[in-house]
């Protein structure tokens, strides 16, 4: 049996587009069926709802709060909660981190100052990996001149559940320019979304952090939950 984790999510503490905490979203995670997901709030430059004033020290550690507080509220259900995030680079594109950890966070207070290049590479070396949320999402505050920079991530996020049609299959096309592991994501913001279901990825065996969920996707044995059905391949006529 087969189990599903949420790739791409957000919890008000840390995401000011967010509308439910942390524990919240773990419980509708678990109703739902899934087996766990990974907490991806919005980073320095992005929708935070972290103070941007704090000393570095203290706003990495609201991150990983938030984190903690999903994780213990997991421990209770049986269900497996992992840190991550999603760091806005320029543009309006966004990649996403997995792999990373605090420690990461607090030996890395140049962060703000770093190129993404830089920023990616550091991942690299830390055992991390990076996938590029929605490249062909379009609204208000992105700008679609700015092309993606797939040439620094080890994947594609190639559905999204609260992408516009078309913009998915843009992805996927993408994708197909070079061998990228691919992932689904919900991005989900409130507990009480409708779209928790229609996304994810499902793996052969439970994973229990980080270090594990990217060794996961770097092994690509998984299949890839798509507007609520499991898929070994994918291709546009899948993707809304």
């Amino acid at each position: 049996m087969p189990f599903l984790y949420e790739t791409h999510c957000h919890c008000a503490q840390c995401s000011k587009c967010a509308h439910s905490t942390a524990a919240d979203m773990v419980r509708a995670y678990h109703s739902a069926g899934y087996a766990g997901l990974v907490l991806t709030d919005h980073f320095i430059f992005g929708n935070t709802a972290v103070p941007k004033d704090l000393p570095w020290e203290e706003r990495m550690h609201r991150y990983y709060d938030a984190y903690l507080e999903a994780k213990a509220e997991g421990h209770k259900l049986d269900f497996d909660v992992i840190f991550g995030i999603e760091h806005f680079y320029g543009g309006g594109k966004e990649i996403l981190f997995y792999g990373i950890d605090l420690a990461f966070l607090l030996n890395n207070p140049d962060i703000p100052d770093i190129s993404i290049d830089t920023l990616v590479s550091r991942v690299h070396a830390a055992g991390g990996i990076a996938i590029h949320a929605h490249p062909f999402r379009d609204r208000g505050y992105i700008n679609r001149s700015f092309a993606p920079r797939i040439d620094l991530v080890d994947g594609i996020e190639i559905y999204n559940a609260c992408n516009s049609p078309g913009e998915d299959r843009q992805a996927l096309e993408l994708a197909k320019t070079r061998d990228f592991i691919l992932t689904s994501g919900g991005d989900i913001h409130e507990s009480d979304d409708p779209l928790i279901g229609a996304a994810g990825i499902l793996l052969p065996c439970r994973v229990r952090d980080g270090k594990e969920f990217a060794a996961a996707l770097k092994a690509r044995n998984y299949a890839l939950m798509i507007h609520g059905n499991a898929l070994e391949q994918v291709t546009a006529e899948d993707l809304p």
